[in-house]
């Protein structure tokens, strides 16, 4: 598990991004071969103003949401890191950051210019809401 000091690493600037109010998303992708989970993708929600993460797996005939703290999703999403994806993708205003599993099973992370210019609805909804 030689990836998972650096996808804790990646985790801190998922976080980041939610304080920092630049969030936009989070997707799983490049799987190992031809698995049935195609992506999992990562949103935030607000509750009656309680944040939460909303997970969807997306596998081949279906779709499974499931609602995670930020604490849990860390959890739930490096279970799926290495069997089967290979890479996590953050985009945020500021930037995009990947986090990457190579053939050796060593994590790294790459940032890049951001793709989106605006961050989440509900992370623009919290900066207003003072939350």
């Amino acid at each position: 598990m030689l990836f998972l000091p650096v996808f804790a690493e990646f985790w801190e600037k998922v976080k980041e991004s939610i304080e920092n109010k630049t969030y936009a998303k989070l997707t799983l992708a490049k799987t190992i071969g031809d698995t049935e989970l195609k992506n999992i993708y990562v949103r935030p929600v607000l509750n009656d103003d309680v944040f939460s993460l909303s997970v969807i797996a997306r596998y081949k005939t279906e779709e499974i949401e499931s609602f995670h703290t930020l604490d849990e999703a860390y959890h739930f999403l490096a279970s799926y890191m290495n069997n089967p994806f290979l890479t996590a993708l953050l985009f945020t205003t500021e930037n995009d950051i990947t986090f990457k599993i190579n053939k050796k099973r060593a994590g790294s992370i790459i940032e890049q210019a951001p793709t989106f210019k605006n961050a989440s609805d509900v992370i623009l909804e919290m900066k207003e809401k003072g939350l």
